[in-house]
């Protein structure tokens, strides 16, 4: 049995490790023959909890893990010692927990899938997406048009929308590919002055190796998908890839082969309906130049 990567890369954030090893103790459940609800009676927990467990969407406790090592059949100490240790380092808080206090609970999941993830692609109709908002931009956003009156709140979110891109800097930045719509460009967020430096802020984005920027001119909008999304991809083959989709009152992950599928080809229309990225810089610089 093989904890790590096959691809040999480790597992970087607390969420990656989760998924991991839960990955490996549902590949162990299913070669044992067990069901979900025979694994859950051994550890005194509901079917459910193992498929959270599996999931990667709960913490471990290591005595759980131990027993389900034991009930699978897995009695080879360096075997179960990789598993255990890995499960204890899946339970290191994430740099996003000291946001906490005003993080929605549904969004904490996506924080540590971003991080883990090596390639983000996202679809955007009406903002500029979080990894690439200059913080004036994000707190207008975030503020609904009102940033003088931002709470405490508001600005513990803007802080931590900052924080979420030092990823694209990191020496094993993932790489991002934003596809935006060009109402995104020409929406004068926050006033004349921050539409601006936001604008600026995506030509400087567009000159990083790892971040490529498209946008679907209006001729050429409204087909190719009924709203924004992205899609998380990682570089460990035992990690699905994820969508997800933010609405008003939370976010929806989309995992299911048939979700991912219709993703998929959304991204693949997006690409062709999108000007290339040399194209696409020279309509944000146009459209700088009129603003």
């Amino acid at each position: 049995m093989a904890a790590r990567s096959g691809s040999g890369a480790e597992p970087s954030t607390p969420t990656a490790r989760r998924m991991i090893v839960g990955a490996q103790l549902r590949r162990l459940r299913e070669q044992a023959g067990l069901t979900r609800g025979e694994a859950g009676y051994h550890i005194r927990a509901s079917e459910s909890k193992i498929s959270r467990i599996e999931l990667g969407r709960v913490g471990f406790k290591e005595r759980d893990v131990a027993d389900l090592l034991t009930l699978y059949g897995v009695t080879d100490s360096s075997e179960r010692d990789v598993l255990l240790e890995m499960a204890r380092e899946a339970n290191q808080p994430g740099w996003w927990q000291k946001f906490n206090d005003y993080t929605p609970k549904w969004f904490e999941p996506f924080l540590g899938l971003e991080e883990a993830a090596s390639r983000i692609q996202t679809y955007e109709l009406q903002f500029v997406p979080g990894l690439l908002q200059t913080e004036d931009y994000a707190r207008a956003v975030i503020t609904h048009g009102v940033p003088d009156a931002a709470s405490e709140e508001a600005e513990s979110r803007v802080a931590l929308r900052m924080r979420r891109q030092r990823l694209l800097l990191r020496p094993d930045a993932p790489r991002l590919w934003v596809v935006l719509d060009e109402s995104v460009l020409r929406r004068p967020v926050g006033g004349r002055k921050v539409h601006r430096e936001q604008l600026k802020r995506l030509l400087e984005a567009t000159t990083l190796p790892n971040i490529t920027v498209q946008v679907v001119p209006y001729d050429r909008s409204g087909y190719a998908a009924d709203g924004p999304f992205t899609l998380l991809r990682f570089a460990q083959p035992e990690l699905p890839n994820i969508g997800y989709v933010d609405h008003i009152a939370g976010g929806i992950y989309l995992e299911r082969p048939d979700e991912i599928e219709l993703i998929g080809r959304s991204l693949d229309r997006l690409a062709l309906d999108a000007e290339t990225p040399e194209r696409s810089r020279q309509l944000i610089s146009k459209v700088l130049s009129e603003s």
